[in-house]
């Protein structure tokens, strides 16, 4: 329970791939860690907390996302913003800030978040595969992918499309769309004309289930799969399947992040 009285919602963006992911980890560079380095040397005080709506992995990315900053002081951030931003030198970026009602509890206002996955069957320039996943392994069927995608759709138990917790027993989740379609987000001469994307929308994610279902798309498109390996996962899910590899961190951003009302 928070005992700032002050409460603040910031709109934040990153590109992950040098830091370890969100949360807090000792020795590691991470999205909040850098965030409450900044905000200390900035305001000249650690007399506030940082709660992430969105704990993403290593790597990926976040093109719109939230946090909520808790104060024992009322804060005008028209003083401090643009320095924030310059200090945070470019990989983090505050998009804005508005104030909310010291109840305002973001994990519970977390309407959907969606996610985009994107990949190429084609080679890769080096730059490029810091957005991009190459997919080496041989040319993808699109429209059984498509199909695929389309299975994950609704309420299923994931706990075979999921990285497993000993103190997690919930693994049902609802998708609301899963689809695989061309994208031209990114273009130039390092960048193939042939780049894809997953994108998945869904109330909420477990760990690593966003890149693992993207893995398991993959398999159907090379041919590994059949769909009856997906929905049979879905029917049975505590089964002892083998397990899946999650699909590279450097193809996934999450894309946008929607609040209940508030």
């Amino acid at each position: 329970m928070q005992s700032k009285p002050f409460s603040y919602l910031f709109t934040v963006s990153y590109f992950g791939a040098r830091f370890k992911g969100w949360a807090i980890q000792k020795g590691q560079p991470t999205i909040q860690g850098k965030l409450e380095r900044v905000f200390r040397f900035v305001l000249g005080n650690e007399d506030f907390t940082i709660l992430g709506g969105s704990r993403t992995d290593s790597g990926v990315s976040c093109l719109e996302g939230y946090f909520q900053f808790f104060s024992k002081e009322e804060i005008n951030w028209e003083n401090y913003f643009d320095r924030l931003n310059q200090n945070l030198g470019g990989e983090i970026k505050l998009l804005g800030v508005i104030a909310t009602e010291r109840s305002f509890n973001l994990i519970a206002g977390m309407k959907s978040k969606t996610y985009r996955y994107f990949f190429s069957d084609s080679i890769l320039h080096p730059f490029a595969t810091a957005f991009v996943a190459e997919v080496s392994e041989g040319k993808l069927d699109f429209s059984q992918m498509n199909a695929a995608a389309q299975l994950f759709e609704g309420e299923h138990d994931f706990r075979a499309f999921c990285t497993l917790s000993e103190s997690k027993s919930d693994y049902q989740r609802s998708i609301i769309h899963c689809l695989i379609s061309k994208s031209d987000q990114f273009s130039g001469e390092f960048f193939s004309r042939e780049t894809r994307m997953m994108e998945i929308k869904g109330e909420g994610f477990l760990h690593h289930q966003v890149r693992k279902i993207m893995r398991a798309i993959w398999y159907v498109g090379l041919g590994y799969w059949t769909l009856e390996e997906i929905s049979g996962r879905l029917e049975l899910p505590e089964k002892n399947w083998e397990k899946i590899p999650p699909a590279p961190p450097n193809g996934l951003f999450l894309w946008k992040t929607e609040l209940q009302d508030f």
